[in-house]
Parts: structure tokens; sequence; C-alpha cells
């Protein structure tokens, strides 16, 4: 099921923001640039990051999946095997094999908007562009870049449970219905 409203315009990072992440992730943010999507339940979702960390260490996933609700059902999605059909999909479809391309040249494009890092041109992340390995990043960035930009991003969306509901992704908190 995909979220509403989605995409989102990204927004700065507040010290709420922050705090929130540290709670989803158990540690601090780093190299944290915005908010790219948020959770219906209000919280940050989707991290954009800046291309290379505080500490000078190259970073190629700017779309960065910090709520541990979406991030355990993609796991399941993961683990019950999604990514092996997706593959074999992307190697006999070239539609398919072409639109997962263009996925990977609006990631690298929309990092490039943040900053050149050398050390990981022409990487984006996910497999992209020629394999699925990570639905969290694929679903990051289709989070963060709307519908129609990256197939097994949105695919996965659309697998995927209504997360949000019941509770907050940080806080644990129930949530209005």
């Amino acid at each position: 099921m995909k979220p509403d409203p989605w995409p989102q315009h990204p927004d700065p990072v507040s010290e709420a923001d922050a705090a929130a992440v540290r709670k989803q992730l158990g540690r601090p943010i780093r190299g944290a640039h915005a908010v790219a999507w948020r959770c219906p339940c209000g919280q940050p979702a989707v991290i954009e990051t800046e291309p290379r960390l505080p500490d000078g260490t190259p970073f190629p996933t700017t779309y960065y999946l910090t709520c541990p609700k979406a991030a355990s059902a993609i796991g399941r999605l993961e683990g019950g095997g999604v990514m092996k059909d997706m593959n074999e999909r992307l190697a006999a479809d070239p539609e398919l094999a072409e639109q997962h391309r263009r996925a990977h040249e609006d990631y690298l494009a929309r990092r490039a908007k943040l900053g050149e890092v050398p050390e990981i041109d022409g990487i984006s992340a996910g497999g992209l562009p020629d394999r699925v390995k990570c639905l969290h990043a694929l679903v990051g960035h289709a989070l963060a870049a709307g519908p129609g930009v990256s197939p097994f991003g949105d695919e996965a969306l659309e697998r995927l449970p209504e997360w949000w509901r019941n509770s907050s992704c940080a806080s644990g908190q129930e949530t209005p219905q």
C-alpha cells in the first residue's frame, strides 16, 4: 500500500527530527541533509544524506530509510525471496531494465545536487543499475522521488502493509486512526 502524501518536499532536519531518528536507529544520524519523506505518523522515515559524511567518509546511500517499522516490513519481503523474482524479471525484460537504469541515473543526479564525491562517482544504491540488491535503498529512493521513478521501489511499496498504522515510528505511542 502506498502511503499518502507521496512524494513530499524535503524539510531541514530539526532537533526533534534528529532525536526521532536517533531513537529509530539507536544512534545519532550522520551527514543528514534533509528529511526526504515523513511517515503518515509524522516522524522522519527517509533521510537525505550528504554524499560525504562529516568524518570525510564517502557515503553513496543518499536516501537512508530510518523508519524501523518500514525497514522491518521490507526485511520480511526480502526474506520471502521477492528480490530473486525481481532480478529474474530484470534480466528477462529489457523495458524494465531500462526503467531500472533510469532510476540509477535519477539517483545519481539527485546526489550530485548535494555534492560531488569522486570515490563514489557512478555508484548509486540498492543494486542499481544492474540488479536488485537492497529494497530498503530502493524504497527510500522511491519515497523521496515519487511514483514512477524507481520501478522496484514502487513495487515493494505496493507489497508492504500499512506500517504507519497504530503507533509512531519513533515513539511507539498510539497514533489516531
